[in-house]
């Protein structure tokens, strides 16, 4: 992946008394959503749960919006998004498209090379 990557962190609220269920069905994604997800640009995703429902998803990708549109033009999101929409609280359409996307402040990484861009320039 290249640098221009994008980190997209994002939030969403299991309902929960669904969280047993939902956690059961991530430990087993369906192979070709898998596949979907990686051809369309999800790369190193990642979701956490915490005891009450609230989840945090994580993934780097080029581009958000393709990443989204790539994933609408398969069957496979369809059918998954159907099965997972109902496990959430609060959500207004889809689960991939409805989640609020937070705003990132800090990364290690950035800062670093930013020192240590400015330590060679010195």
């Amino acid at each position: 992946m290249s640098t221009t990557a994008h980190r997209v962190c994002f939030q969403l609220q299991v309902k929960p008394e669904s969280i047993p269920e939902y956690t059961r069905r991530h430990a087993a994604v369906w192979p070709d959503m898998l596949r979907a997800l990686k051809e369309t640009g999800w790369n190193n995703y990642s979701i956490f749960l915490r005891q009450d429902g609230l989840l945090i998803g994580y993934f780097e990708t080029e581009s958000l919006d393709a990443a989204q549109a790539g994933m609408a033009a398969t069957g496979v999101n369809e059918r998954w998004q159907a099965e997972m929409g109902e496990f959430f609280a609060d959500l207004d359409g889809a689960p991939d498209e409805g989640f609020l996307q937070l705003t990132e402040i800090f990364n290690l990484e950035d800062q670093l090379a930013a020192v240590d861009a400015g330590a060679a320039s010195a």
